[in-house]
């Protein structure tokens, strides 16, 4: 049985992932959710005070909640780790030491960090994956399985939480510190590949591996098994698309992105090839591989296309789901071909974390003139939305394994069916980055699926929304499977049985019948030029909120306040700092 509905404070470090399920997923259950960033002590007591919450949750934090909070105020902790496992770096050692179950926490915050009593745990197999994927995967999903068990727990008058386990040392738990950096360290000459692969992924989106290459001081991330090229371990033996290729003690890995490290502020995460420069690369080969070619053994690309039943598959493991100028081109120019396969259905994949989140800011702010350098990839990424709209001779399909926001949700709606894994979270608004407009031809896009009240409630709310949620707007058309892995097998079934259907060509006709009549409306290419002339202004003109709030977003600056569309608490005119709308106690 589920707890009733209750007021619930989020209290968190930044609204990442993890907070973005839970906060879908309790809303879903009736909960009023208002969230405050963890800026100092007195923020949090003024929050609390303002709110007055039945619970403080805590699923992202940095630092200790303060005493002035958790001795009044009912908090938990969302703890990535299992019963007993205590410290900042709980995924990092998991990884670290290869561990085979893992598991997520509910813990009652008092005066030791992660020594509360235990509400509730849910475990989960590892994968062999980086750490932020496992994070938005794995510890996502047993988070919301932790966390609303406790939940039911709380409406048990009979239920007690459990003490912490006694350590080795004869305190609760077991407390692990930080991993240092020379704990991290790689010595190319004696570490086997295996090793490799998990020091790079257990530091994966932050801090990243120490290192040295070609006399550059970096840091690594995202990194992947090669099973065939050989050379001498630590030599830089390969490129492939900004990627490249280092040789081991046995083996080789491809490593996607670098960061430099001592030259300023400017340093940012980017493609290897990027970061260390054609000079310093030399002679090193580029070797290329097709979209379409097998492969026997493992080994690294972002663009993967193939056929099997009569449909046509395209994934793209663009990281962390950004797509550049360059990449949308390489998309689009494997779209063109899948195209011309006999397959009746396409079916376009995206990555395994990500479905697409859009233009690549990174890339974008590296770039001298940053506008010129948005603009070029806004642009292609119109041309790749626009070949798949105008693909009307065979059923177009967008799978989301993961996450999408900004412009990739709308890259999905070009499809004639999107359909998504149950966890994943959609951002399908413009506005937090700098009160962008947004192109992607989501002024055509949006309108027919969601209608235009529809389509302006979706843009001004710049909340997530949960899988079920998007598909009740509109946005979805299917939601399925127990995980990203079965929905990815289902899906691919649900594919090869629309490829064989009997009604699949008088779905075309009507297909083509209605781009021919929106076309006639209306053509693609004014929804275009209207959107383009507001990113122009974006880009160009005199209001630079977009180039702040890029700059922030890219180099990590932290927040001064939560955004009020965050903070219910903190709304004006609301009763209490509550917003009107939400209950008030009694």
């Amino acid at each position: 049985m589920l707890a009733p509905a209750m007021r619930i404070l989020f209290l968190t470090h930044t609204f990442n992932s993890l907070s973005q399920r839970l906060f879908v997923e309790l809303r879903r259950l009736g909960h009023e959710i208002s969230i405050e960033f963890d800026i100092n002590d007195r923020v949090t007591e003024e929050a609390v005070a303002l709110y007055r919450p039945d619970l403080l949750l805590a699923p992202f934090l940095k630092r200790a909640i303060p005493a002035s909070v958790w001795r009044h105020t009912l908090c938990w902790i969302v703890h990535p780790g299992p019963v007993g496992d205590r410290g900042p770096a709980a995924l990092d050692w998991a990884i670290e030491e290869g561990a085979v179950e893992w598991g997520v926490t509910v813990l009652q915050a008092d005066a030791e960090m992660d020594a509360g009593d235990v509400w509730a745990t849910a475990g989960f197999p590892m994968r062999g994956g980086a750490k932020s994927s496992l994070y938005r995967r794995e510890v996502a999903d047993a988070a919301v399985r932790a966390v609303t068990l406790a939940l039911e727990r709380l409406r048990d008058p009979n239920f007690r939480p459990a003490a912490l386990p006694e350590g080795p040392d004869g305190g609760r738990g077991t407390w692990r510190p930080a991993i240092k950096a020379a704990q991290r360290r790689i010595d190319w000459d004696r570490d086997a590949t295996a090793v490799v692969l998990r020091r790079i992924r257990a530091a994966d989106g932050f801090p990243g591996v120490r290192d040295e290459i070609l006399g550059l001081p970096v840091r690594l991330f995202n990194a992947w098994p090669e099973s065939r090229l050989r050379g001498q371990p630590g030599a830089v033996i390969a490129t492939r698309d900004g990627a490249i290729c280092r040789a081991t003690r046995d083996g080789a890995v491809w490593i996607t992105h670098l960061r430099r490290i001592g030259s300023g502020p400017g340093d940012l995460k980017l493609p290897a090839v990027q970061v260390l420069g054609v000079e310093r690369l030399g002679r090193v080969p580029e070797i290329p591989l097709d979209p379409f070619a097998s492969v026997d053994g493992e080994t690294w690309r972002e663009i993967e296309c193939g056929t099997k039943g009569g449909v046509g598959y395209l994934s793209f493991e663009f990281h962390n789901g950004a797509m550049s100028t360059e990449q949308c081109r390489r998309l689009l120019a494997a779209w063109e071909r899948l195209r011309r396969t006999p397959s009746r259905v396409l079916m376009l994949l995206g990555g395994g974390d990500f479905w697409s989140n859009g233009i690549h800011l990174h890339r974008i702010e590296a770039e001298a003139n940053s506008a010129d350098a948005s603009w070029d990839n806004i642009e292609a990424m119109n041309d790749l939305t626009r070949a798949i709209i105008e693909t009307d001779d065979r059923w177009v399909i967008a799978a989301l394994r993961g996450n999408a926001g900004a412009g990739g949700v709308f890259l999905a709606l070009a499809a004639d069916e999107v359909w998504a894994a149950p966890g994943v979270v959609l951002n399908p608004h413009y506005k937090n980055m700098g009160n962008l407009y947004g192109s992607e031809y989501w002024t055509y896009l949006l309108p027919r699926r969601a209608g235009i009240d529809g389509a302006r409630t979706i843009m001004g709310n710049r909340l997530p929304l949960g899988a079920p949620e998007a598909m009740q707007a509109g946005l979805l058309d299917a939601v399925f499977g127990r995980d990203a892995a079965d929905f990815a097998h289902q899906a691919s079934r649900r594919a090869e049985g629309l490829a064989a259907a009997t009604d699949l060509p008088e779905r075309l006709r009507a297909k083509h019948e209605r781009r021919r009549q929106d076309e006639d409306r209306r053509p693609l290419a004014h929804y275009r030029e209207e959107e383009m002339r507001h990113m122009r202004l974006n880009f160009f003109g005199f209001d630079p909120s977009y180039h702040v709030a890029r700059y922030n977003f890219v180099h990590r600056v932290p927040q001064s306040r939560t955004p009020l569309h965050l903070a219910l608490h903190r709304r004006i005119g609301a009763p209490r700092g509550i917003d009107a709308t939400a209950r008030t106690r009694t």
